[in-house]
């Protein structure tokens, strides 16, 4: 064909294509700029749509044609189960903050001191008793001691808050677009099976499937996990009597989506439970902590790639990975991204890839 053309031709012609390529892609840029703040929320919806699926698919078998007030009451709960206590915790951190630089104003507020106990502490025993035993026999010039540091972390810890807040917010609104595509899962499957095998041809359905099911075994063996750990220490800390344990229960749930031991929050908390608690119950609560921090050792062979024909390995390395590069959505993203990876490498070991370019070039001559 080419040689039917002159020489002019051909360059106009490749003028066009490269005017033609450079105005699509300007195009397609500005169309993902106004995207681009949608991005994130749309796909935690899919996350969330994905795991859901199956258990709205079961309440609808036994509940026939109210698929819509399924999906409604689990969003509606799912959403004031996420704002109600986010309203009651921000009131009473603001509540308490408030009273807190009332009381620190007035001199009013008191520090307990410490037990003896505290001093026998190995390492740390004789600073933490100094420097507790300082706060409370002189708060305030002990806290003047710190002001740079408390400055400091202060103004972090607010950002981090506010953070959060937003993350709560943009999490709200996953969930209601999740609904959104629950409420026309059929019209959704379809889409995301064509655009499948749009990019990969006849296997894409076979690996939109895998991706479905990598999001799931995350899921399970990563977030559920989890919160498992963090329900137990919660449990053990209230039974305990440890002060804030909603708070170390948060930092537990942190750590073990992070893929970090439970022990460094409940390990601290083992000593101080030492310096109250009698030998016994202290230690009952020490042996108990350790076996909810190295729970995840029997829990993630069960969980983790659970109904995937992809190793727990290749799974739990692209879930850290993933997070490592972009966040908690990383987990996800990443896990899928590695499976696929693996699943892609496994068909050129075995040959299919060679095989589909085979029939490719063939078709093409």
């Amino acid at each position: 064909m080419s040689a039917s053309l002159s020489k002019k031709e051909i360059v106009d012609l490749a003028i066009e294509i490269i005017i033609k390529a450079v105005l699509l892609g300007v195009i397609l840029y500005y169309a993902l700029s106004l995207l681009k703040p949608f991005i994130i929320p749309v796909l935690w919806a899919i996350i969330i749509a994905v795991t859901l699926s199956p258990l709205i698919a079961r309440l609808e078998k036994r509940f026939p044609g109210k698929r819509t007030m399924i999906i409604t009451v689990f969003t509606i709960s799912a959403v004031a189960a996420l704002l109600v206590p986010t309203y009651i915790l921000s009131d009473s951190v603001l509540s308490s903050s408030q009273q807190l630089a009332q009381n620190l104003k007035e001199g009013s507020l008191t520090i307990p001191p410490p037990s003896e106990s505290v001093e026998s502490w190995p390492l740390v025993g004789e600073k933490i008793y100094a420097l507790w035993n300082n706060a409370a026999t002189d708060l305030e010039n002990t806290l003047m001691q710190f002001k740079p540091q408390l400055q400091e972390y202060g103004g972090k810890i607010a950002s981090a808050v506010g953070g959060a807040l937003v993350g709560i917010l943009q999490f709200v609104v996953s969930l209601i677009i999740a609904a959104l595509f629950l409420s026309k899962s059929e019209g959704s499957v379809n889409v995301y099976h064509a655009v499948s095998r749009r990019l990969i041809g006849e296997k894409g359905v076979e690996w939109s499937q895998l991706a479905a099911l990598t999001i799931r075994s995350v899921v399970q063996g990563v977030i559920g996990i989890a919160i498992i750990q963090s329900i137990l220490s919660f449990i053990g800390l209230i039974l305990i009597d440890v002060p804030l344990a909603w708070l170390w229960a948060f930092a537990v749930l942190f750590l073990a989506i992070i893929q970090l031991p439970p022990i460094i929050i409940l390990g601290p908390i083992i000593a101080y439970v030492f310096s109250y608690a009698d030998t016994t119950p202290a230690t009952i609560f020490a042996v108990y902590a350790v076996i909810v921090s190295a729970s995840d050792g029997f829990l993630k062979p069960l969980l983790l790639g659970r109904g995937v024909d992809i190793p727990m390995l290749v799974i739990l390395l692209g879930a850290i990975g993933g997070m490592i590069l972009s966040g908690i959505l990383g987990l996800f993203v990443g896990a899928v991204g590695l499976a696929l990876a693996y699943k892609l490498f496994m068909a050129w070991l075995e040959g299919e890839v060679k095989e589909e370019i085979a029939e490719l070039t063939q078709k093409l001559s």
